[in-house]
């Protein structure tokens, strides 16, 4: 008893440490940016101007900007490789080995529940989008031209998706048996590096490659049946989030025997902020305050919600999923089962360094999307656009869904001790 417990307060120590870290670098950043325009609004201002400019511009500039985005998706399918290998490897070093039992139940649990989330996201979809995505739209892609960029300049990866991934489990798995430090500091300085990467390099050069995406599509017609196609989408998104975190808190409610809309209502105050900020770790002085409002105990809720804020991505899988076969619908792409369970699957475990990221879980999501689903720059593109446009909905879903597996810890944990 008295082991389990240092282990838990020596986790909730580390945890707290490192939520304060990314804390202190976020309202850091913030300050320092308070007078420049978030990514949403640009986003979306990128969006407007590509298909104002798409109407009008000549051929000439469209494909200057297609040439631009050609560059930049070969850099960007360069990249990839690299963010899998920096982001999941450390991420499962911090983890460690030394955590114990409550470690694994509550990593399990929310695996669990960000794969569930996906699987109803694709059933959902599977039953209703394909009367949503018009014939209009699946032929505006079709007979498209395609619009060639000035010249091409071919950047190929160092590895594949599936290498990386395998890569970077091998060495966060051995980093974590192994106790390696110099490994460890090693793996968390290129953590960094790629940080900055997709910071300074990614991040603000998005807008511009979403502009042109849009200027191509609008030149040749594809944007408006596109666009209409994914506001009947992000409807059904919306819908669904409210379904996740019913489930969550009424499986919770009825293994804890607590009344799950209570619980709910308490967590409202955590959702809201997690809408305003469309950050989880800025989210968790207010999440924790919550989970300990619904009689989860102070040193579990300590240990399960800096934890959760990292692993459990209910709400980003479903919107990555929704949106990933909305545009096989449209595309034609293959979609079954089969393909769509093993992109479900990786996914869960690509997203698991997501929220560090600027750019968020879809950063982390573009691996899979092209070596499993087979989506192009554009297509990636698209999905980082219509996720963005909605970050702050996936991420208020991921929070409150943190309170209640906080619930369902604090069950198993109280009936481990009865046992003793």
């Amino acid at each position: 008893m008295r082991s389990q417990g240092n282990i838990v307060s020596l986790c909730t120590k580390s945890l707290s440490l490192e939520v304060r870290f990314i804390h202190n670098k976020r309202k850091d950043a913030m300050t320092k940016k308070t007078k420049k325009i978030g990514l949403l609004p640009r986003i979306l201002t990128a969006i407007i101007l590509g298909i104002i400019a798409g109407n009008f511009l000549p051929l000439g500039w469209v494909r200057l900007f297609v040439t631009f985005n050609s560059v930049f998706s070969q850099f960007l399918g360069f990249l990839i490789p690299l963010i899998i290998i920096g982001l999941v490897a450390p991420a499962i070093a911090d983890i460690g080995r030394s955590a114990g039992k409550l470690l694994l139940w509550t990593v399990a649990i929310a695996y669990a529940d960000t794969i569930i989330a996906g699987l109803l996201a694709y059933g959902t979809g599977t039953l209703f989008f394909p009367s949503m995505v018009d014939s209009e739209a699946a032929n505006a892609v079709e007979k498209a031209e395609e619009i060639l960029p000035y010249f091409q300049l071919q950047i190929p990866a160092i590895l594949d998706v599936m290498a990386a991934l395998v890569f970077a489990f091998l060495m966060g798995i051995g980093i974590a048996y192994t106790d390696s430090t110099s490994l460890k500091k090693g793996f968390g300085e290129f953590r960094e590096i790629i940080s900055k990467t997709i910071a300074t390099a990614i991040i603000p050069l998005l807008p511009l490659y979403i502009f042109g995406i849009f200027v191509g599509m609008t030149y040749t017609g594809e944007a408006y049946h596109i666009l209409l196609v994914f506001v009947k989408i992000i409807c059904v998104i919306f819908a669904l989030h409210i379904i996740i975190l019913l489930y969550e808190f009424l499986i919770a409610g009825g293994l804890a025997h607590k009344n799950p809309l209570k619980m709910l209502k308490n967590m409202l105050p955590a959702y809201f902020t997690a809408l305003g900020t469309s950050s989880s770790a800025a989210s968790i002085p207010v999440t924790l305050r919550q989970t300990i409002k619904n009689g989860v105990s102070e040193e579990i809720a300590g240990f399960t919600v800096p934890l959760c804020a990292t692993i459990h991505m209910s709400g980003s899988m479903m919107k990555i999923t929704c949106c990933a076969l909305t545009v096989c619908l449209i595309a034609g792409l293959p979609h079954d089962f089969p393909l769509f369970l093993h992109f479900i699957m990786l996914l869960g475990v690509c997203m698991v360094a997501g929220p560090g990221v600027p750019g968020g879980a879809v950063m982390a999501a573009l691996g899979p999307l092209g070596g499993i689903l087979g989506f192009n720059p554009d297509a990636q593109a698209l999905i980082i656009a219509l996720y963005i446009a909605m970050d702050s909905f996936g991420t208020a879903c991921n929070v409150t869904g943190d309170g209640a597996i906080a619930v369902l810890m604090d069950k198993i944990a109280t009936g481990k001790k009865c046992e003793k």
